[in-house]
């Protein structure tokens, strides 16, 4: 009776949407610097997708804009959202898209079909920062599950299409945070509460139960997953596949002292985007290893820092073309426990999407492997320059012009062009 009921919704929305056509037929969303809420557009491309209608990416067009058909429902919602807008016709269309597909013209027009379905893996027990990730999905709208450790573990991942990693430490090594939070409630809570999954899927130590993990989510992007990681998850996914079988965790980790010999044991064949990096086996430094252009070595203003976008052909390399798109090629940088990835450790196979040249750091950068791919974002809050722990969390509301949140939710959308529509 509940499939019955959608089918009937899905015909009247159709009935009503062809009912409210008859004269302008499209809805343009521009996103160049025009549009007054960049981030909840994309939430309204996602909710037109789960309406089970198609929505067109104007790659390079006014931002990176959005077509779809008119109808009363979008434009309401559009209006709700404060999300700018306008009403076209069919002539207007065909006009627009003549120009994009020009011989001369870097634009291209990428068809949305399927809204992909986003999982964040997160802990269950409150943690003292925020995500941007959950924090953008929140605010444009677009709905997400949390899973963890457990959920991997037990096969689920493959429910999903695309996966975010954020403030995580695949290396057992609980961020590092020993020396000035070891003490604290929130730091021993959540040792425990690793500690105890660990313990219930085998696994002697917290090391090993996330490499575990960090090879499932191989395996899911192998088999055709999107990935998505920021600030700490980045190069501690990296870090963890590297060091499969080399213990890297001082004793005040795991009870038992790391080997003074694991640097010269790393296995680079194992990691999707660096080489190369020597890990930090000091327990009081608050670092992973050389991969992270860290506070320490990077000598930059915060009103100096930017990274710069890539431009890439439309036509030829829409997957990172759809990855940049934005309303501006300067995006403002932001800290991280992990801010930017340092361009000498980066693999030749890689894709920079944004870098830094001046400090010789890449700060997105992008791949593939087997039917997947993956995605790397230096730092932590792209509208929170240096965010530290206990801080609230962003207030989106305040920049809902925001082009470096904008390039999380490229991520969210791209799976969408490359997904077919599932069974029901």
């Amino acid at each position: 009776m509940q499939k019955i009921g959608k089918k009937i919704g899905i015909l009247l929305f159709i009935y009503l949407l062809c009912a409210t056509s008859v004269q302008a037929s499209y809805i343009l969303v521009s996103m160049d610097k025009e549009q007054t809420n960049h981030l909840k557009a994309y939430g309204i491309a996602y909710m037109v997708l789960e309406q089970e209608v198609e929505v067109e990416w104007l790659l390079n067009y006014k931002g990176g804009s959005f077509l779809f058909q008119q109808a009363r429902a979008f434009e309401e919602e559009l209006i709700v959202r404060n999300v700018s807008y306008q009403v076209i016709s069919d002539a207007q269309v065909v006009q627009i898209k003549r120009q994009i597909g020009a011989a001369d013209a870097n634009m291209d027009v990428i068809k949305l079909e399927v809204p992909p379905k986003i999982a964040v893996y997160s802990p269950k027990s409150k943690q003292p920062w925020d995500d941007a990730v959950t924090l953008v999905l929140t605010y444009a709208e677009i709905p997400y599950d949390l899973i963890f450790d457990e959920e991997v573990m037990d096969g689920k991942l493959s429910k999903y299409d695309w996966l975010h990693l954020h403030h995580e430490d695949f290396t057992g090594q609980y961020g590092k945070f020993y020396r000035h939070y070891s003490g604290q409630k929130w730091y021993q809570d959540q040792q425990a509460e690793f500690e105890g999954i660990a313990k219930k899927y085998g696994f002697a130590k917290v090391s090993q139960l996330k490499l575990a993990v960090v090879k499932k989510i191989k395996e899911y992007c192998i088999g055709g997953g999107f990935l998505f990681a920021m600030c700490s998850a980045t190069d501690t996914y990296d870090i963890a596949l590297a060091a499969d079988g080399v213990d890297i965790c001082h004793q005040v980790y795991d009870g038992d002292p790391y080997d003074p010999a694991a640097n010269k044991k790393l296995n680079f064949d194992n990691t999707l985007a660096f080489k190369d990096f020597k890990v930090v086996l000091d327990p009081y430094e608050y670092e992973h290893a050389n991969i992270d252009n860290s506070a320490s070595t990077r000598v930059i203003a915060e009103e100096n820092d930017y990274f710069k976008l890539f431009q890439f052909s439309a036509k030829w390399d829409p997957i990172p073309t759809m990855l940049t798109q934005n309303h501006t090629f300067n995006v403002k940088g932001f800290m991280g426990q992990t801010t930017a990835f340092n361009k000498n450790m980066i693999k030749s196979d890689v894709i920079i999407m944004g870098e830094n040249k001046d400090l010789n750091e890449a700060r997105y950068i992008h791949g593939t492997i087997g039917k997947g791919t993956w995605t790397f974002y230096g730092g932590h809050d792209p509208e929170d320059y240096r965010h530290y722990v206990h801080e609230p969390p962003t207030d989106l509301n305040l920049h809902p012009n925001s082009a470096g949140y904008r390039l999380i939710l490229n991520n969210i959308l791209f799976p969408a062009a490359k997904k077919k529509k599932r069974k029901t």
